[in-house]
């Protein structure tokens, strides 16, 4: 079937809300379509250029952010928190794997979550799941949980102000490397990383002092003092999606500028429903999410659909096993897939196959599973002569107390001192930079 921004109507489609009112839910998407876009096509390219040397070997992708963004708790210290930490992830990397690091937020859009269950029930009492702000309530009541559309329109006005925050932070001198000290968000609980970080940013405050000695300040070398921050989400809303769906008026291409990449989730994947086919037609980067079930040919008969052109820097393959299966099913994946010659960008989202439930109830995701299945990614793919281009996380720059285990220590019974998470268990700051580290020490070896 030809592709138009609507044509994904036509196709089955999964993991959408039900809306009451169809005349308002209308209403809203045309008010939607007649609003400014997010992001421009230009961005969208210069990040498809940036993900084609990570698809050469000659950079490194660091994908994260908020599991699902709030209303509630939207701030600007809470953006600017995360952006600091992405930061500091991005100068370790940097200086341990010798490459430019392509930084790609879960921001200015993350609002929709697929759920496993259509209800969820408390003490005997069943209601519609949560799906994100966008869509419904947090709140477990009736009312609350209720699809309202135009909630679509409180999450593009909040993430244009998210991304008016992120660009003034990128340009405006947060990103300026002689602050490097000024990044570390103060709350560190374990000598080591101090100690780490310290010595780090020791090294690079010396280079730019040797730098300006030969006349390179920031002042007169912007890559000194701003840095590209781009926006991702999973496209999982299409009636918000085909909204902020444009034609670019210098190449006459399709654009979702609701985000610079957009990805599709490990439950709806498949290569004939509507979620593939809408990203099939914008020309964003693209990424898909592989679970264990996932077989080669999968991935061959979407990246025919998504990227026909073969094109490098467009697909991105998000793997997320489990730590416990990646070792079974990665390597005669990967080993299938190379001899195709499909240009991928091939990263690790170790926090979705690590989800568990504590004792006391709480869902959460141990530190040591994370790290065990980003070991495994990097040294698997290493025996099989494909380059670990990425990492993908669910990370936070506040001190929360959602996945245990860590520097930060987090145990079963401290998890509830501040699990603020409204769906998925997010890395603290602490947790996000001492992965950084390790991450580091392994993109060293590939």
């Amino acid at each position: 079937m030809s592709w138009s921004k609507d044509s994904w109507r036509k196709y089955k489609i999964l993991q959408q809300p039900t809306y009451v009112n169809q005349d308002e839910l209308k209403e809203i998407e045309n008010k939607l379509s007649s609003l400014p876009p997010l992001v421009f096509a230009g961005e969208a390219r210069r990040l498809k250029e940036e993900l084609k040397r990570v698809c050469e070997g000659k950079a490194f992708l660091l994908q994260g952010g908020d599991c699902a963004e709030s209303f509630s708790n939207f701030s600007a210290n809470n953006i600017r928190d995360m952006f600091k930490v992405m930061l500091q992830m991005a100068i370790v990397l940097t200086f341990g794997g010798s490459m430019p690091i392509v930084k790609v937020g879960r921001v200015a859009g993350q609002f929709a979550k697929p759920r496993s269950s259509d209800f969820e029930e408390i003490n005997g009492v069943s209601l519609p799941s949560y799906r994100g702000d966008i869509i419904n309530g947090f709140e477990f009541s009736q009312n609350a949980r209720v699809p309202d559309a135009k909630r679509m329109i409180d999450a593009y006005y909040q993430s244009a102000s998210t991304m008016n925050l992120l660009r003034a932070f990128s340009r405006g001198g947060l990103a300026d490397l002689h602050q490097v000290h000024k990044w570390n968000l103060g709350f560190t609980k374990r000598a080591e990383i101090n100690e780490k970080y310290a010595e780090l940013t020791d090294s690079l405050s010396k280079t730019l002092a040797f730098m300006q000695a030969c006349g390179m300040t920031s002042e007169n070398t912007p890559i000194l003092s701003q840095t590209s921050f781009y926006t991702s989400h999973e496209a999982l809303l299409l009636p918000y999606e085909e909204a902020l769906t444009r034609e670019d008026s210098l190449s006459g291409e399709w654009y979702d500028c609701s985000a610079h990449m957009l990805w599709i989730g490990e439950r709806t994947r498949g290569v004939d429903d509507a979620h593939v086919h809408f990203l099939s037609g914008v020309k964003n980067p693209v990424g898909v999410k592989i679970g264990p079930s996932a077989s080669a040919d999968d991935i061959k008969k979407i990246a025919k659909i998504l990227n026909p052109q073969n094109e490098a820097g467009r697909l991105n393959i998000i793997i997320r096993m489990g730590a416990d299966k990646i070792g079974d099913k990665l390597p005669n994946l990967l080993k299938e897939l190379k001899s195709e010659g499909l240009n991928i960008v091939y990263s690790i989202d170790p926090m979705h196959g690590n989800t568990t439930k504590a004792t006391n109830g709480y869902k959460t995701r141990e530190f040591g599973k994370i790290l065990s299945e980003v070991r495994s990614f990097f040294e698997i793919s290493r025996s099989e002569g494909v380059y670990p281009g990425g990492i993908h996380l669910e990370m936070t720059g506040q001190d929360v107390t959602e996945c245990t285990g860590g520097a930060f220590n987090v145990t079963e019974q401290s998890l509830k001192e501040r699990y603020e998470t409204q769906c998925d268990p997010r890395l603290n700051a602490d947790q996000a930079l001492e992965l950084a580290f390790l991450v580091a020490d392994f993109l060293k070896k590939a």
